[in-house]
């Protein structure tokens, strides 16, 4: 047998998971939220970073988002915005770069998420509720009410399945 042969066999991406949760310093105040065991999935080759934000077009660091109006589900249907606390709408850019991790599960076949909990595009069952005062209201953000809508199991750091 040659050395070629013996070498481990490429492990299939399992997951996306927010780049903040892997050690990448995306969130809106430039700093990450590290786990341990989301970075080992990452290190490991079974996870895919990634940060809608910033797939979306916007800067790190950047202004704080919530979303004003309803949750993501409702974001998607256009019945909500992301409102940044100063009140730009981004909601286009939320929804963009959601989009596009969308597409790279699709086409790696991926079927699980692990998210950031609370965020305006990451939050699964809870989320900031848009008064800017760190108050949560029952919902999801934009990328988990997309995920989720086209069958990719979602929990977040906090391990949270509603």
């Amino acid at each position: 047998m040659n050395r070629a042969s013996r070498k481990r066999p490429k492990v299939p991406y399992t997951h996306v998971v927010s780049a903040c949760l892997a050690g990448f310093n995306c969130t809106y105040k430039g700093n990450n939220k590290l786990n341990a065991a989301v970075r080992r999935l990452v290190e490991r080759g079974s996870a895919i970073p990634v940060c809608p934000e910033v797939l979306g077009g916007l800067p790190i660091p950047r202004e704080n988002s919530e979303i004003v109006g309803g949750d993501g589900s409702d974001v998607l249907a256009g019945r909500a915005k992301v409102i940044t606390a100063s009140g730009k709408d981004v909601t286009r850019r939320y929804t963009e770069g959601s989009r596009t991790i969308l597409s790279l599960a699709k086409r790696l076949g991926i079927k699980k998420a692990i998210l950031k909990a609370n965020s305006p595009a990451c939050g699964f069952g809870r989320i900031y509720d848009g008064s800017f005062r760190k108050a949560l209201k029952k919902g999801n953000g934009v990328l988990a009410s997309l995920l989720r809508r086209h069958g990719i199991q979602i929990s977040t750091e906090k391990g949270r399945r509603p």
